[in-house]
């Protein structure tokens, strides 16, 4: 009886083991049909029917019945593989659209800065320019409102002899000193005016030859257009005399006084000047 018993025992347990082991793939079968059925949309594969006395564990079956058991699992495996290649491309497809439109956007941010740069400093020159456009216009106005001010700048007396009219070299050289200062310039006239002794008509007839012979020699040998000219002949008429307390008295000989008289014409002129250089110097 004992040795029946003894004998049993190892048959029993090499039957239990397949079930055993029946027992685990199936469990561990529906956990991978459960993970591809998630990740393809498909229905899970389904367990083989029981066949023969081994069941679906069979450990004398036959390559045929092998590969025929797994092939559904191949294909899936083949389908998981292709879906996973078609979900990393598409994930480095994303990654790179994702790059690119990041570039994209840095690229249109350091545009929009260099565009935000530019229109600063063209409203900065814009500014510059309107302020100076300001102060030229202020100084037009000046000069415009003071266009018939005439100030001294230069006062020159030449003496004659009496009964004389030709001018002497010292007189020549006083009104050629003169004559150089105002070459070039704009805003200027020339005050004439000519002093004889004498009476009535005859010293001023002789005031009017003395004063013309300055103005000759201007207009000759100068080139000084005679509009700048004012000339008078004052004859005999009372002149101030500072060092007797502003009395007058009148005139000994002849003499002639020439005034160079300026407004601010030739100081708008060279103001004009540098502010269109500054505006063509300016980046357009």
């Amino acid at each position: 009886m004992k040795n029946r018993i003894l004998f049993a025992l190892p048959l029993a347990a090499m039957f239990a083991f397949p079930a055993v082991a029946q027992t685990t793939s199936s469990t561990d079968q529906a956990a991978t049909t459960t993970s591809q059925s998630a990740a393809t949309g498909k229905q899970p594969l389904q367990a083989p029917s029981r066949e023969g006395f081994w069941g679906r564990v069979n450990p004398f079956a036959r390559k045929k019945y092998v590969q025929r058991q797994t092939e559904p699992i191949r294909d899936r495996v083949n389908e998981l593989d292709e879906l996973t290649s078609t979900n990393s491309k598409n994930i480095k497809d994303t990654d790179a659209r994702a790059q690119a439109g990041i570039k994209l956007a840095s690229d249109k941010a350091s545009e929009a800065d260099q565009h935000a740069l530019d229109a600063g400093n063209k409203a900065t020159m814009a500014q510059q320019s309107a302020q100076q456009a300001t102060t030229r216009i202020q100084t037009v106005e000046t000069v415009v409102g003071n266009i018939d001010q005439y100030k001294a700048s230069n006062q020159t007396e030449i003496r004659f002899r009496a009964g004389q009219t030709m001018l002497s070299k010292n007189a020549k050289d006083a009104l050629d000193e003169m004559a150089t200062t105002v070459k070039g310039q704009r805003g200027y006239i020339i005050e004439v005016q000519g002093f004889s002794s004498g009476k009535g008509q005859t010293a001023i007839q002789n005031s009017q030859k003395m004063a013309e012979s300055v103005v000759r020699y201007l207009v000759l040998n100068h080139e000084i257009p005679v509009y700048r000219i004012y000339l008078v002949g004052m004859g005999n008429a009372p002149v101030a005399n500072a060092d007797e307390n502003d009395k007058t008295k009148h005139v000994s000989g002849g003499r002639v006084e020439i005034s160079l008289l300026k407004n601010d014409l030739e100081q708008l002129s060279s103001n004009t000047a540098p502010a269109a250089m500054d505006q063509q110097q300016q980046p357009k």
